[in-house]
């Protein structure tokens, strides 16, 4: 097929609470949209097959993969990066938590954890260890174990409930 031919499809959506419309080919992932278009460069490609996490963004609040997220799927929805979590300079508790407790070791699979952890902390404001580390288990770091990761998602409870949400 030639490029001129190429099916374009326009969309609308939400990054980090700013409206966008983009012109976006069918084949064309969240993930390239984000790093390529948009230059929200937080969210990271490795595995390219939904499997270590890195990639993770939230789509109108759930984690998925946006290696493998059509741009399309976005349509008419909210998306969350790393960039769009902290709030006027502030960082959110989650990443402070994960500062003051370790939980990340180079930084590489750091976003799609703490967006992950965004995501239970919604669902479930009062996590076990044990659901913290099930809801966590798509998400792979090569860098630390996971102790420190755990004990950071379940500081960022702690305070979350503190603060009364956020």
């Amino acid at each position: 097929m030639k490029d001129q031919e190429r099916q374009q499809l326009r969309i609308q959506c939400r990054v980090n609470g700013e409206d966008h419309e983009l012109v976006v080919e069918p084949r064309e992932t969240l993930l390239e949209v984000i790093r390529n278009r948009l230059g929200l460069t937080g969210t990271k490609l490795s595995c390219d097959m939904e499997v270590c996490g890195a990639c993770t963004v939230l789509l109108d609040g759930k984690p998925v993969s946006s290696c493998t997220t059509l741009a399309v799927e976005a349509r008419g929805k909210d998306v969350v990066t790393i960039e769009g979590l902290s709030s006027n300079g502030k960082l959110h508790p989650i990443q402070e938590a994960f500062l003051e407790y370790g939980g990340f070791q180079c930084g590489f699979c750091t976003p799609g954890m703490i967006l992950t952890a965004k995501a239970l902390l919604d669902e479930n404001p009062e996590p076990t260890t044990e659901q913290i580390q099930e809801y966590m288990d798509g998400n792979l770091c090569r860098c630390t174990g996971y102790n420190m990761i755990v004990e950071s998602v379940a500081a960022a409870a702690r305070k979350m409930r503190q603060e009364g949400g956020r």
